[in-house]
């Protein structure tokens, strides 16, 4: 069984749109969660586009919380899958089979990602390391130079080329394809500490422990990714105050266990090319 969620929040009904026609399109998603965060509950009649459908109004009290919902309905289905999709992704219909076939076939896989792409066809560099304050620091407020490019491409693994199938420790969570068993023996859900930026991080990292984490560029998807954060004062602060959480949580300066996954990631690629 494959489970998916979608969070919304004031969400443009033509992004909502695209990533519904994209999930019913593929006709391999057994339960749609849809966890509407607005206080109005406007979207209700989402439920009437397909069966598949379960709406549930919420408080918002975060991304993460809120597709904690789904994962623990997707886990008392006993699903196989869930998926964790933003709202502003599309992708063609075999996507899923394609994603299914790997992850049956590589019971050591518990996270997958496929390609991402802009619009545009240009590639998005979602693969990371385990970031250190300097990596975000330099990423979002240092100007652009030859030095901090360099810098910043290792962080991004833009040498790996993202053409192969590879094991980073941190990802993008605009498409979580998970295993919900995984998530369920390890007890490994999304801290709701983070409101918003940093909780997939936070969940891919723990899943690293565990099993792979698999970038699977033999598929994509589109992501209109806005970057709000870079345009919103307000969604600024919530990200480095999440920044902070995350750096609390694990450590500043010294974070052993990134610094053993971060040589681990680099050694695979080398060993890749």
């Amino acid at each position: 069984m494959l489970t998916a969620s979608i969070v919304l929040y004031h969400t443009k009904p033509e992004l909502f749109d695209a990533v519904l026609k994209s999930v019913l399109d593929s006709k391999c998603v057994d339960k749609l969660f849809v966890i509407d965060n607005a206080p109005e509950d406007k979207n209700r009649e989402i439920e009437k586009r397909s069966d598949i459908i379960e709406y549930i109004p919420h408080d918002n009290t975060g991304y993460g919380d809120s597709h904690n919902i789904a994962l623990r309905k997707s886990a008392e289905l006993k699903a196989d899958y869930h998926i964790v999709l933003n709202p502003d992704i599309r992708f063609d219909k075999d996507v899923l089979k394609t994603l299914v076939n790997y992850m049956d076939q590589n019971k050591d896989a518990v996270y997958i990602l496929p390609k991402v792409i802009y619009p545009d066809g240009e590639l998005q560099y979602l693969c990371k390391l385990l970031p250190s304050p300097s990596d975000l620091f330099l990423r979002r407020f240092l100007p652009k130079t030859n030095i901090s490019e360099k810098k910043n491409d290792r962080y991004v693994l833009k040498h790996s080329g993202y053409n192969k199938v590879m094991n980073p420790p941190c990802l993008s969570g605009c498409f979580m394809f998970l295993r919900v068993s995984a998530l369920v023996e390890n007890d490994i859900f999304f801290d709701d500490r983070f409101f918003m930026y940093f909780e997939d991080f936070d969940l891919i990292r723990r899943l690293h422990r565990i099993g792979r984490t698999v970038f699977f560029p033999e598929v994509s998807i589109i992501h209109d990714h806005a970057r709000e954060s870079y345009k919103n004062k307000k969604m600024l602060k919530i990200h480095i105050k999440s920044a902070v959480k995350y750096f609390n949580k694990y450590g500043w300066l010294f974070d052993r266990e990134r610094n053993l996954m971060n040589k681990k990631i680099l050694k695979e690629i080398e060993e890749l090319k």
